[in-house]
This record gives C-alpha cells, sequence and structure tokens, in this order.
C-alpha cells in the first residue's frame, strides 16, 4: 500500500504489528506521530476495523486534532469516527455519558487550577486555618499526588504514613482540606482535572457494565507519550485493554520529565512484565537532527542507569559543532543570546520563529526579553498568562459556566456582584451558610433569595436568578455562538468592558470579543457535532498549553524546557546551565532525581534540528541575590568532541567584563581562568598559604585586607545600599574595585 512505501523497516513493524500488546520505542525525531497515524491508517484501511473501536490518547488535543487530519487523507472522512485526545478529554466525554452513576450531573463543570485554588482559599478561611501555613499552591499539590496515586480522601485521613508526613511538614490539616474540598465540588457539580482520570477509575471499579461496555467498544487502545502516564492513566489503559489485548504504547523513557505531575517512568520501564509476550520495536533513527546534536544528546543520555537500552542514530549531515558561551551575568547572557540570533538570522535568511530559547525555570525570561527588546526581536513567551486566563475572559466564562450548571459555587461567587448590583460579601456569605445549614444546592437559596436576604440585596439576588433562568432558555434552544452573545450582553459585562474607554478597558472588551469569534468558529465546525454551549465549555476548560497557542506572528519563542516537549526549531539556545538552576537544586536528593533533570537536558538538546547553543553565566540574581555561579555538570557530561567554546563571544565578552567589573562584583570572577582574566598587564594574585575569609560584618575604612585574586589592597570606602554592604577597596597591583561584601572573600590583614 502507498502509505507503507516511505516507511523504514522498524517503522512499518510498528505500522503492521496491529494485534496483541506492543511496545513502540521511539527515539527523539524519529517519526513516531508518523507512525501512529499510519498504524490508525492501516487498521481502518487493510484490516477493515470500525474507527469507533479504536481508542487514541494523545499528549495534546491540537495533536490529536492533527492526526486525525493526516488519516482523513489516506483513509476519508471514516477516520473522523476514532475516538482520539488527551486522556482528560477522552474520559471527560465518558463521565459525561455515565455521571449518574456516580452522581454527578451531566453537564458538571470542570475547575482548572484556579476554581481549585480559589476553592481551597475558601475551606481555609472557614476552617480558620493559616494561609501561610495552608497556601493554596501547596495543598492543591499534594491533594492532586493522592489523587494521581488514587487516594481518595477517606483513605488519606485514614493512612498513618501520610499523616505523618503531613505532621512532619506541619501541615497535620491537609486531609480534613481535601476532605471538605471534595464534598464542596461534589456539591458544585464540578471535578478538578485530576477527578477526570480519579473518578474514570471509580466508574470502571464500582460499576462493571460500564468498564465492559468500553472494554467492548476500544477494541484497539493507543497510548502516546507513554512515558509520561501516572498511575491512575496506566490503571485506566491497563482496564480498557484487558479483554482484547491490543494494546500499543509509545514512549520513550528518555524524555520522561513529569514526575513533578504524578508520571511514573516505571510504567514504560516495567511495561514488560504486565504484558510477557509483549512485542517491542525501537525507532532509533533520528531524522530532525544534525549527527552532531544526536550524537551528543546519546552520550549525555548514556549516563542514566534507569533506562531502555537504544541506539539513537541519524543519515543526516554532521552539521556545526555545538556553541557553549560564558557570560559574566544573566544580562550579559541575555545580550549574547539575542545579537547571535540577530547575526545568525540575517547571515542565513532565517526567520524569528525558526529559533527558541529554553530555559529551566520561567523567571529566567527576564533577561532575554530585556535583551530582545533592546534589539527590536519580535518574541513570544509559551506558557505566560493564556488568553483563557484573562480576568473579563474568565468572569464571561463565570457567567456561562453558571447559567449550564447553576450549582457551580466558584462560577456563582464570581459573577454575584460583577457587573455591582448591590449584593456584598456579607449576603454571598448568608446564602452559602444557607445551603450547607439546610442542605440544599446553592440554587435553590439563589431562586428564594426573599427567604435567606432582605432589603436592597433580596431584590438584587432575585433579579439575577431570573437573568439566570432566561440564560437558562437561550442555552435549551439556541447553539453555543447565540446564547454566548445573550449572556455578554444581558449580563452588563459587555457594555461594563464598552464604557472603560482606557487602553486596558478596549484591550479587555476586545479580548470578549474574541472569545465570541472563537465560539463562532467553534459553532461553525462541521467535526463538532455538538453545538451546545455545554459542550464548548468542556472543551475549553481541556485546553493544554499547547492547544492554546494560536500565535502566528514570526517570533522568537521563549518557553521552559517542559513546555517545549514534542517541538522543534532550527536552532535553539539552552540557557542557565549552572549548577543548582540546571540540574535544579531541588533535584538533586536522589539519582532518581538527578536522573529525570538529565532527561530534561536531553529533551533540550533534541529539540534543535540545525543548530544547537549553551550557555551558562558566571553570576545571576536570584531572590534578590546576585550569587556566584559554576557551569553545569550536564556540560561535563557531553562529549568534548561536538562542542566549542565560542572564542569570539568569550573575548567580547572579556573585554565588557573588565569595563562593567565593578558593578557586577567579585561574584562574577568564579569560574573564569583563562590568561584573557588578566586585568592590563597584572597577574592573578596566589592567596598565601594561611588564606581563610574573615568575618566582614564589621569591616572598616583603612582596613587593610587579602583578596584570593587581587591580592593586598586598603578599604577606602564603606556603602550601604539597601540590605548590601559595599567595600571600595584599593588593591596595590589592581587599583580601585567595589566589592559586594555578602560575596567577596576577604581575610581582614590589620
Amino acid at each position: 500500500m502507498d502509505y507503507l512505501e516511505g516507511l523504514n523497516p522498524p517503522q512499518r513493524q510498528a505500522v503492521e504489528q496491529t494485534e496483541g500488546p506492543v511496545m513502540i520505542i521511539a527515539g527523539a525525531g524519529s517519526g513516531k506521530t508518523r507512525v501512529l497515524m499510519y498504524r490508525i491508517a492501516h487498521l481502518i484501511h487493510a484490516k477493515g476495523v470500525d474507527p469507533f473501536n479504536i481508542l487514541s490518547l494523545t499528549f495534546t488535543n491540537k495533536a490529536a486534532s492533527e492526526m486525525k487530519q493526516r488519516i482523513e487523507r489516506v483513509v476519508g472522512l471514516e477516520a473522523r469516527n476514532t475516538w482520539m485526545g488527551t486522556f482528560h478529554s477522552t474520559f471527560a466525554k465518558i463521565l459525561r455519558v455515565e455521571a449518574d452513576k456516580l452522581g454527578y450531573p451531566s453537564n458538571f463543570t470542570i475547575y482548572d487550577t484556579d476554581d481549585s485554588k480559589s476553592l481551597i482559599r475558601s475551606v481555609v478561611k472557614e476552617m480558620k486555618l493559616d494561609d501561610k501555613v495552608y497556601k493554596p499552591n501547596t495543598v492543591l499539590s499534594r491533594i492532586s499526588g493522592a489523587k494521581n496515586r488514587l487516594i481518595g480522601w477517606q483513605t488519606y485521613l485514614n493512612d498513618p504514613y501520610i499523616k505523618a508526613d503531613d505532621d512532619a511538614a506541619m501541615k497535620p490539616k491537609v486531609g480534613e482540606i481535601y476532605r471538605v474540598y471534595q464534598q464542596r465540588l461534589f456539591k458544585s457539580g464540578a471535578m478538578d482535572f485530576d477527578d477526570l482520570l480519579f473518578n474514570t477509575n471509580v466508574l470502571f471499579r464500582d460499576h462493571p457494565d460500564a468498564l465492559n461496555k468500553y472494554q467492548q467498544r476500544f477494541k484497539y487502545v493507543m497510548v502516546d507519550e507513554f512515558q509520561d502516564t501516572n498511575l491512575s492513566q496506566y490503571l485506566i489503559t491497563k482496564k480498557l485493554a484487558a479483554v482484547h489485548q491490543n494494546i500499543c504504547v509509545v514512549g520513550d523513557d528518555a524524555q520522561s520529565i513529569y514526575a513533578f505531575r504524578g508520571a511514573d517512568i516505571q510504567n514504560i520501564l516495567n511495561f514488560e512484565k504486565d504484558y510477557p509476550d509483549l512485542f517491542v520495536v525501537k525507532l532509533e533513527q533520528n531524522y530532525r537532527s544534525t549527527k552532531t546534536i544526536v550524537e551528543a544528546a546519546n552520550s549525555i543520555i548514556a549516563k542514566n542507569k534507569a533506562q531502555l537500552k537504544k541506539d539513537v542514530w541519524t543519515e543526516n549531515v554532521t552539521g556545526d559543532l555545538i556553541e557553549l558561551f560564558k557570560a559574566a551575568s544573566d544580562n550579559e547572557e541575555g545580550r549574547i543570546v539575542a545579537s547571535t540570533i540577530f547575526e545568525e538570522r540575517n547571515n542565513k535568511k532565517l526567520n524569528n520563529s525558526d529559533f527558541a530559547i529554553l530555559y529551566r525555570t520561567n523567571s529566567q525570561s527576564r533577561a532575554m526579553e530585556e535583551a530582545l527588546r533592546k534589539m527590536s526581536i519580535p518574541y513570544k513567551i509559551v506558557g505566560g498568562l493564556s488568553f483563557y486566563q484573562r480576568k473579563e475572559i474568565k468572569d464571561l466564562m463565570a457567567y456561562m459556566r453558571f447559567a449550564v450548571n447553576s450549582v457551580d459555587e466558584e462560577a456563582f461567587k464570581r459573577i454575584i456582584n460583577y457587573p455591582k448590583r448591590g449584593v456584598g460579601d456579607t449576603s454571598v456569605e448568608k446564602m452559602m451558610i444557607a445551603a450547607y445549614e439546610h442542605d440544599i444546592p446553592l440554587w435553590e437559596v439563589v431562586n428564594n433569595s426573599s427567604s435567606f436576604l432582605t432589603g436592597r440585596a433580596a431584590n438584587s439576588v432575585h433579579d439575577f436568578a431570573t437573568m439566570i433562568k432566561s440564560f437558562k432558555v437561550e442555552i435549551e434552544r439556541k447553539d453555543a455562538f447565540e446564547s454566548a452573545s445573550t449572556i455578554a450582553k444581558q449580563s452588563g459585562l459587555l457594555r461594563e468592558l464598552y464604557e472603560d474607554k482606557t487602553i486596558e478597558g478596549l484591550n479587555r472588551y476586545e479580548n470578549v470579543q474574541e472569545l465570541l469569534n472563537a465560539i463562532k468558529e467553534y459553532v461553525d465546525n462541521s467535526e463538532n457535532e455538538d453545538k451546545s454551549l455545554g459542550a464548548f465549555l468542556q472543551e475549553i476548560a481541556l485546553l493544554t498549553d499547547n492547544d492554546r497557542d494560536k500565535d502566528t506572528t514570526d517570533s522568537v519563542t521563549l518557553m521552559t524546557i517542559h513546555s517545549s516537549k514534542g517541538l522543534e526549531f532550527k536552532q535553539v539556545f539552552v540557557v542557565g546551565l549552572e549548577e543548582d538552576l540546571f540540574p535544579s537544586q531541588m533535584m538533586m536528593q536522589s539519582r532518581e532525581d538527578l536522573e529525570e533533570e538529565r532527561r530534561l537536558f536531553y529533551v533540550a538538546t533534541t529539540r534543535a534540528m540545525d543548530k544547537l547553543y549553551l550557555s551558562y553565566a558566571l553570576s545571576r540574581y536570584r531572590y534578590g541575590r546576585l550569587l556566584n555561579c559554576e557551569q553545569s555538570r550536564f556540560l561535563e557530561e557531553i562529549d568534548p568532541l561536538h562542542i566549542k567554546v565560542n572564542k569570539k563571544m568569550a573575548t567580547a565578552l572579556a573585554n565588557s567584563f573588565r569595563n562593567s567589573y565593578a558593578d557586577e562584583g567579585s561574584a562574577s570572577f568564579k569560574g573564569l581562568k583563562k590568561p584573557e582574566l588578566r586585568t592590563g598587564t597584572a597577574k592573578l594574585h596566589t592567596p598565601s598559604p594561611d588564606f581563610k575569609p574573615s568575618n566582614t560584618n564589621n569591616l572598616q575604612e583603612g582596613q587593610k585586607i587579602e583578596h584570593p585574586k587581587f591580592g593586598y589592597g586598603m578599604v577606602s570606602k564603606i556603602e550601604i545600599e539597601g540590605a548590601n554592604r559595599k567595600a571600595v577597596i584599593s588593591f596595590d597591583n589592581f587599583g580601585d574595585k567595589t566589592l559586594l561584601l555578602s560575596f567577596a572573600k576577604l581575610r581582614i590583614v590589620e
């Protein structure tokens, strides 16, 4: 068949082996998307499998949509009938159908992270706990981790080991918060993201009829990015495939980087134990990167002990050596990266979109952004505030959510007094308390406000309830776009935004119009059978960061390495390769943690197609302090044959370093060992044998000191700037230097 002709032998094997358990170990850039796509096409076209019987779980909805379109070109419109999407979107669809079995309404709300944090904040306040101890982020992370390991609140409260953990962390009430949080979610007809998987497991555990129904439906189950599945996801797929045993998992253990989200690399490492007759195919030919990049990446990941052995190779050109930059500071690092992009773009006639800057933490983007702005290079940040997280969008979405599901507590709190209608916090609290005390849905209280409130507040809530009821009628009769347009106008939200004539106000108004455009696009899309507002809200709630990125302008991409998974760029800069930053100081407690950091570095390097740059700074501001930095251990793990230090940049750096040293502080000298570090003709000092840094808290003007690099000098001035103390020191051979005393190593001589 034509579509099989362009595949290499292992790829073809992976496509044609359709029966029984199969594991496809797909190295970076080995064409796994193509294999997955043709495998589904082969099932439909050559094996005659009904698309309704195929379940394919992907990493993003965007990937699923693109794959469907490509399969369509091979087998026709039938491809649309395959069940394809992320774990969350697929099982949300199943839970909609089966919701009544678990006591939920079929139009349940899906809470995003902000909604969950807001609810936890309310619970902590009501329980009169210290919100500095029980921070929403921390508590939600703990609850999320429990759900991913299928630990419900009942088990959580009764497990002595969990209790001991919480006690040790000085947070003994997390279990109680979990209980109340879960009960409140249930009462609001809502599930958070983790509940979508947790409740699917509960459904399949407690309702064998439901499990059997989907086991019979999904005769072929495929899971992409299997190395990033957690226990909950693994058990769902294992149960679904239990009858027909036609399970195919695709992944690369070398790219398992989501342990912090509960992903368990053991799922892929131990898959053969669960399926002894497993058929394993290794896709080892890399089509993405140059030989240099592939071999360098291999030399990195070879240091990991826990891995499935494979030999990734490529027939691509050798390509340029990897360039390593060392910078005096993080700002200098930004300038080096920006100027390199500027030169490469012009010399090689590249687009801005051919470049990506990857970093370990979001905070590193600041120096990069400043440098790019100074050189007028357009850029976009992936993973920043997304369109659907903007206040005005969340406000309108809350109106829509409450109209669809009127027991949604978080949506109610957001809209009851916006735009202002004279319903204060006290009135809202009275209604919430009434709902709990009488054990009735919140909507019942809202609908009978005169029984619980008096005066203006009662009238305002009555008018609000009447408005919501009119919205409900609209939703039943009209499609998502018509309903949303009515809600935007009649809620008063559009008028409120329109009357704000500031630049920010106009932007907010345009954003709401853009949301309405998105709803119209959803309704006009022939692939969406259900055009209702409820269906649209579910789709939006399940978007991942990658799905949300619709920016098509020609821009340099800035993102964390975690966000870069699955992407590729012609030229990639991996910045901030310093100890305690990458690898992160949080990930050096065990070999497992360090190996995950190394896999993250492997992922970063394998995003590059033609050229890879690595950089580190010798000093960096972190947590408001200028810190000494040393290069990452990962740099020493790359085969030196594949790296060159950018000499031209290093010389420019040394000059810039000499000119700006007085501003940068002595921290910038750490790790610089080359001859260019000499200032003028003076040689760096060799410390005396008894050199030991003194406590400089009481250092005075006129005292003589010894510096390990600059030698002997006299303190001529002490300056205090905020929390920082600086000393101006006249050195015998190096002239005046201004040093930050919190970093400078000085021995007081007299």
